[in-house]
Order: C-alpha cells, then sequence, then structure tokens
C-alpha cells in the first residue's frame, strides 16, 4: 500500500497511525465482503431467473435510483451521531437482505428489485457518514493515503468476493450468498460501533430544515474551481459506464461464455484495481487531483475498448485496465472533496457527490436498456468511451488547489 508522501511509501500508509483507523477499515472489509458477492450474484440470478438481458441489467438500474435519495440521507448524516448512524444502518441491512430468501421465482422478481434498491440506498448512507469520519480522524496529509487504504480494500475484495459468491451460488444456490452478506453486515456493525470519533453530531447549519440545507452539498461541490471541474468531470466519466453495465451480457455472450463467467473477470478487474488503490495516494499526491483524475478516465476509457471484440482475454484485459483507473479517479475526486469541505457539511457533499456520479450513470443505464433492444451492444461501447475520454479531457482543466478547509473535528 502506499501513503501520500515518499516517506509515507516506505513506512507504509500515513493513515494507518490514525486512531481508529485500522478499525474503520476492518469494518470496510466486513461491509465489501458481502457487497460485492451478493449485487453480482443478484445480476447473475435475475438472467437465469428470466433469461432476460435487459431485466438482469435493470439490477444495476436499482442500484442506481436511491441517488434520488442521497441529499436527505447526506442531511440526515450532518444531523445524527456518524458513527450511531453506521451502527444502525448496518444493523438494518441484515432482515433486508434476508428477504431474498423468500424469492422464488419470477414472481418475486420485485422484491429482488426492491431489497437491491434498499441495499443500494443504505450504501449512501455508509458513504455519508463514513465520509464525515474519515475527515475527522485524518489529517490533510493523511487524506490521499486513508482513502486509497478504504479503495484498495474495496476493490481488492473484487478478487475473492465474487468468486466465493460465484461458488457458493453454484454449489449451495443464491440462499448461501444471501446468508453471508447478511452476517457480514452484522460483523460490521459491531466493529464499527467502537470507532473513537462520530460519536457526537456535527455542528448544525443555522438555516436548519430549509432547502438551502438540502442543497449545501451541491453548492458546495460547485463552489471551488477544482473541485467543480473534477465532480463535472467524474459525473460525464463515470455517467457513460452506465451503458458499459448495460453491454455486461450481451458482451459475455459474444465471447460464448456462460454469464456466471461475470464473476470470474471482475476479480480480474479487482486485480487491476488493487495496483491502482496502491498507486492512488502517490500519484494523487505527486500530480494533484485534476491530472490524477484525468489520468484513471483515461485508463477506464482505454480500458472498455477491448469489448467490442468479442474475445474474453481481450475483455478480460480490458477489465484489469479499468480497475487500474477507477480507484485513482475516486480517490482523486473523494480526497479533494474531503480536503475543502467543512465537517459540517461532510455528509451532504458526500452524498451530493455520490448523486452527481451514480444519477447520471442510472439514467445513461436505463436508456441504455431501451438502445439495446434496438442497436448493436459495441455501438453502446464506443459511445461510453467517448464519453469518457471526454471526461478525461475536462478533469485537465482543474486548477492545482493547496487551500484547506476547516480543521477537521467532532
Amino acid at each position: 500500500m502506499t501513503a501520500g508522501t515518499e516517506r509515507g511509501v516506505r513506512r507504509g500508509p500515513v493513515a494507518w497511525s490514525a486512531p481508529g483507523f485500522p478499525r474503520l477499515a476492518a469494518g470496510w472489509v466486513a461491509t465489501n465482503l458481502g457487497d460485492s458477492a451478493l449485487f453480482l450474484m443478484v445480476a447473475v440470478w435475475v438472467k437465469e431467473l428470466t433469461g432476460s438481458d435487459v431485466a438482469a441489467g435493470f439490477v444495476f438500474v436499482a442500484l442506481g435510483l436511491p441517488a434520488i435519495l442521497a441529499p436527505f440521507i447526506g442531511m440526515l448524516a450532518d444531523r445524527m451521531p456518524r458513527r450511531r448512524l453506521l451502527v444502525l444502518n448496518n444493523v438494518a441491512l441484515v432482515p433486508v437482505v434476508l428477504s431474498l430468501l423468500l424469492v422464488s421465482g419470477t414472481a418475486q422478481l420485485w422484491l429482488v428489485y426492491a431489497v437491491v434498491f434498499l441495499y443500494s440506498a443504505a450504501g449512501y448512507v455508509t458513504a455519508s457518514a463514513q465520509s464525515g469520519i474519515i475527515r475527522a480522524m485524518l489529517r490533510d496529509d493523511q487524506l490521499a493515503s486513508g482513502n486509497g487504504v478504504l479503495s484498495t480494500i474495496d476493490n481488492g475484495l473484487r478478487l475473492v468476493s465474487p468468486l466465493i459468491g460465484t461458488a457458493l451460488y453454484v454449489w449451495l444456490g443464491a440462499p448461501a450468498v444471501i446468508v453471508l452478506t447478511a452476517a457480514c453486515f452484522a460483523v460490521a456493525a459491531v466493529i464499527v460501533a467502537g470507532l473513537p470519533v462520530g460519536g457526537a453530531a456535527p455542528e448544525r447549519d443555522p438555516g436548519r430544515g430549509s432547502l438551502r440545507e438540502l442543497v449545501a452539498g451541491f453548492e458546495q461541490l460547485f463552489a471551488p474551481q477544482s473541485l467543480r471541474v473534477i465532480t463535472i468531470a467524474a459525473a460525464i466519466g463515470f455517467g457513460a459506464t452506465g451503458l458499459l453495465n448495460i453491454i455486461v451480457f450481451p458482451a459475455l455472450d459474444a465471447m460464448h461464455v456462460d454469464p456466471v463467467a461475470i464473476g470470474v473477470l471482475v476479480p480480474v478487474q479487482g486485480a487491476g484495481a488493487v495496483l491502482g488503490g496502491l498507486l492512488s495516494a502517490t500519484v494523487v499526491t505527486r500530480w494533484g487531483e485534476g491530472r490524477s483524475a484525468a489520468l484513471g478516465l483515461l485508463l477506464i476509457a482505454v480500458g472498455s475498448v477491448p469489448f467490442a471484440f468479442g474475445s474474453v482475454v481481450l475483455g478480460g484485459a480490458g477489465m484489469f485496465v479499468m480497475g487500474i483507473g477507477i480507484p485513482i479517479t475516486v480517490v482523486a475526486f473523494s480526497t479533494l472533496r474531503q480536503r475543502l469541505t467543512p465537517d459540517a457539511l461532510q455528509g451532504r457533499t458526500g452524498a451530493a457527490a455520490n448523486v452527481v456520479v451514480n444519477l447520471p450513470q442510472t439514467l445513461v443505464s436505463i436508456a441504455g436498456a431501451g438502445l439495446l433492444l434496438v442497436v448493436d451492444y459495441r455501438v453502446l461501447i464506443w459511445l461510453a468511451v467517448g464519453a469518457v475520454l471526454a471526461g478525461a479531457a475536462t478533469a485537465l482543466r482543474a486548477r492545482r488547489t493547496v487551500a484547506v478547509a476547516a480543521a477537521p473535528g467532532e
């Protein structure tokens, strides 16, 4: 793993020395172990239940729709003690995920989408609360390192979680994956309950309850020039990847492999993401957030190209390259956002960032699902590549910013 300075590279991640960060990382491991296994399994499950690429693609749509709730979720994270919110969120996910055990056929397909929607909404709660906790826990010079570590964990588990999920699904069926995921969230709740920060509610805005309070996170995202430019670049680049979500199963068909093969290809992306996560703190510190985000988006675009050629080998190579680019882009965006945002706005700004990135991706996925009925999937791939490259070009316009917001604290 890398740290945010050359000295940190030699000694390991500088964030690791922050009180409570190892516990936060352990909770992140538990959460993501189940997370990566579940949503891919659900997409494959729906594909096999219905035989429909579109029905399976709408699993990813359901994952993205909670973006419309993110401003309210962010405001909740800026009002409640964030540690308590994380615990309650993980506890609530246990019965939600276990309700998937009631699905026995296409008649319960609505329940699958409903659970995926709630499961995704809970992810926004985690992201909003955790953003404030990270900012309170880490100094400015530790932020890139901490985000790099968490991104490495997140993406590194893609190496094992989909394989575990796929193996359990093939061997024991969907119920085994469902129970594993619920257990992971229960463990995460226990771990985060002991975090040393986040026990008090953030200082509230004077305009409590007003529309201005609700949209304050969006205002913060678009206030500093550097943050505004990278936000737009991320919205364009990650929004375009909504087309890639839709073409996954047609691309696998063109490769003449079973849909379950996604459980093998995604760990390849995870291997690239581990490398990207290891490099991200150093890249962001040396290059600045703008150029780092541009590099990450460029790698995502390059990695998308091989899916147009119907080769599983090229597809795997593309997934690896995309994997490198994703954490570099995310760490650059997250670090700049956390660094320039006051503590009282961390939840709302984090939620707003998720809206700006995920809502366009969801809308593009919906449009792509319709286009997939009338155009060849390769057309969607080339459209995605062009848009992601446009996002990379946009990120290069961000000015390097060294000023920081108010010091973190609870």
